[in-house]
């Protein structure tokens, strides 16, 4: 496994690199990093090359100092255009959480540089922003935590301690065991890069002032699966039962209800099992 920097869209982005073959670019969500994928980058590079990025603002790679950097669409195209920098036309992109609602983007925006999209766990983002207007108070109470990112300062104090890290895998994961003491100090450590909390937190704050004006979105013209977590305790199930209105392509929903929202972590053998024969289909 290789770690490099690229730029693309104007800034550096860090990423970790193994196998050879059609390209798999890997995105993660929060409070991860590129190391999120540490049960998918030895399976899936044995027959493609892998890259897992650090997304903008998160532990090695640059973190511009706005808000409004943290914008959707220019998330969209610093994958867009590392796909061209990593030297190729297309590429299957897997996201989970944030670097889901990102892979919906790129899919949508950029369709010319995806073969094909998959989507662990995040809605697509219409349906994130329906859940809001359409006052869907389960999933308001699901979503506490995107109104407490809104305050200032309050949440740069509490995200990316250890006790940050052990609290919410602990409350979010079912297979706790999945996640040791030694990955939670990788998880701070990448935390204690010099503005990595505001970055990611910015994500959210962003994201909150665009449901005003969100992004218009076309449908997903690439073949899509999603692999969802039943027990997920951020995102309600029902938000993906309109996931096929959003796509032109095949679109494949597969549940675990022995998962919650971390399903790479607690269940990655299905992750695993079920992206590779996806990669694989024509």
């Amino acid at each position: 496994m290789e770690s490099k920097y690229i730029s693309a869209n104007g800034i550096q982005l860090h990423y970790v690199e193994e196998g050879t073959g059609e390209l798999v670019i890997l995105l993660h969500g929060f409070p991860e990093f590129w190391y999120g994928w540490k049960n998918q980058l030895p399976v899936l590079s044995k027959k493609y090359r892998t890259v897992a990025v650090d997304m903008r603002g998160y532990n090695l790679s640059d973190k511009p100092p706005h808000v409004s950097d943290y914008k959707m669409e220019l998330l969209a195209k610093d994958i867009a255009e590392l796909v061209k920098a990593l030297g190729e036309e297309k590429a299957i992109i897997v996201g989970h959480d944030w670097g889901a609602a990102v892979a919906w983007a790129v899919a949508s925006l950029h369709p010319e540089v995806v073969k094909k999209l998959a989507i662990l766990n995040v809605p697509h983002p219409n349906e994130m922003s329906r859940a809001f207007t359409s006052f869907n108070f389960s999933q308001w109470k699901k979503s506490w935590y995107i109104f407490f990112f809104q305050l200032p300062f309050i949440p740069e104090k509490i995200v990316g301690t250890e006790k940050f890290f052990r609290g919410t895998f602990k409350k979010m994961l079912m297979r706790r065991e999945n996640i040791t003491k030694e990955d939670v100090k990788k998880y701070v450590e990448a935390y204690a890069q010099p503005n990595a909390v505001k970055s990611a937190i910015a994500y959210y704050r962003a994201a909150f002032r665009s449901f005003i004006s969100p992004v218009k979105m076309p449908t997903v013209q690439a073949p899509v699966l999603m692999l969802w977590g039943e027990q997920d305790i951020a995102l309600g199930k029902e938000m993906t039962y309109h996931t096929k209105d959003y796509c032109d392509n095949t679109c494949e929903i597969l549940y675990d209800p022995t998962s919650g929202h971390f399903v790479q972590h607690d269940n990655s053998d299905w992750v695993n099992e079920n992206l590779m024969r996806f990669f694989s289909e024509p």
